[in-house]
């Protein structure tokens, strides 16, 4: 039996175990930096398992160790987010967050399972390949600064230091049983921006005598539009959205201030860099020149994500000798972000997307919406293609 057919039998022989795991944590789901439970759930069944050789790290991140033959010899890490978001659930469905507020929106319940999948598939086979695979399962994707640079921080990728690292994110545009990979440039920076446009209050029938927070701050988001489509060069994309405005005044009272946030990212770094100095200079020169102050904030959020050619040519064949050349998709630039950027500023890095979606069974809502959902055969596919992808990167032994 080929190395495939053995990890495609396992990945068929553990599915249910997999799903049983992904809709207990969905059931269950933390806020970023608040994994608690979640983690020592992955901490049991790893233990369960057998892997011994594991820790914690950035509170209620776990870094685990699969040794195979040779152990030194060469080190692959496969990474998991674990956290959820602020999000009431709207399924209908045996699996529904229990935790009012809170649900996996993005995923990160199927990542974990599926590399607990692949945990125990590459434990079951460690004699059929030499090196070690570190599993790297993470906290607080969602929110800055990122669990991916704490752990990188508190070492993750030391002792020992992988040569690569992989990750696989669920796509809900794509049908489960496929996945898709991009070389290079994917996925963008992100920057939060906070800001607090200052005016004088006022009865809303005699402007006059006020100084308008409300129609500055409406300028302002206006102008500033323009240094994404005046001043970006049209071939780097780049997005600037404010997806809060609130001026706690009434029908007939103007506020004295009004209150935003928003993001920015970008592809290009030194264009990121430059693009924050346009907009805090556009954004005082608006505000000031209409009368108002400004207090105006860029949080430096995660880099651009950059996949390694090499790595990433690589994983994409092992995922065609896998899944078949048919199921192995192009994948476009994605101007969402993600902290795994972090992982691959330091080794070569490849993400990539497992398909999720089952339009007759109606699985096809966005990431980040309350009625998100996967295909749960999916799994079958994460793991298994996962367990492979480590494997092959480190040598097979025939």
């Amino acid at each position: 039996m080929s190395l495939i057919e053995k990890v495609k039998q396992l990945s068929g022989q553990y599915l249910n175990e997999v799903i049983g795991f992904r809709r207990h944590l969905h059931m269950h789901p933390e806020l970023s930096f608040q994994e608690k439970k979640t983690s020592e759930f992955v901490w049991n069944k790893l233990s369960e398992l057998g892997i011994d050789e594991k820790q914690r790290m950035a509170d209620t991140g776990i870094v685990a160790l699969i040794k195979g033959k040779n152990p030194d010899k060469r080190v692959v890490a496969l990474r998991a987010d674990m956290d959820a978001l602020p999000i009431t659930e709207a399924n209908d469905v045996p699996y529904k967050s229990q935790n009012t507020g809170v649900m996996h929106a993005c995923g990160h319940d199927a990542h974990t399972s599926s590399l607990l999948g692949a945990a125990k598939i590459l434990n079951e086979l460690k004699s059929e390949f030499e090196g070690t695979v570190k599993l790297i399962f993470q906290p607080g994707e969602e929110k800055l600064p990122g669990g991916a640079s704490m752990m990188i921080k508190e070492g993750v990728l030391q002792n020992p230091s992988p040569q690569g690292i992989i990750v696989q994110l669920v796509m809900p545009m794509i049908d489960a049983g496929k996945v898709g990979f991009r070389s290079g440039i994917y996925m963008a920076s992100t920057d939060e921006i906070y800001v607090t446009v200052k005016g004088k209050g006022g009865h809303g029938a005699m402007p006059h005598l006020n100084i308008d927070p409300v129609l500055i701050a409406s300028h302002m988001i206006v102008a500033l539009q323009q240094i994404v489509s005046r001043n970006a060069n049209p071939t780097m994309p780049s997005v600037l959205s404010f997806g809060k405005v609130i001026a706690h005044g009434a029908t007939n009272v103007i506020p004295n201030e009004v209150y935003l946030e928003g993001t920015f990212r970008t592809l290009d770094e030194k264009w990121r860099s430059e693009a924050h100095k346009r907009i805090l200079h556009m954004a005082t020169a608006v505000v000031e020149g209409m009368g108002g102050k400004v207090d105006f904030e860029i949080r430096i959020g995660y880099p651009a994500l950059v996949n390694n050619p090499e790595l990433t040519a690589s994983s994409r064949k092992g995922a065609e000798e896998y899944l078949g050349k048919e199921n192995v998709l192009d994948l476009d630039i994605w101007m969402a972000a993600e902290d795994f950027s972090f992982y691959s500023q330091q080794t070569k890095a490849c993400f990539y997307r497992l398909g999720t979606r089952n339009e007759a069974r109606g699985i096809t809502s966005s990431v980040h919406t309350p009625t998100f959902d996967i295909e749960e055969k999916s799994l079958e596919t994460g793991m298994g293609l996962m367990a492979y992808l480590a494997m092959r990167e480190l040598k097979m032994v025939h």
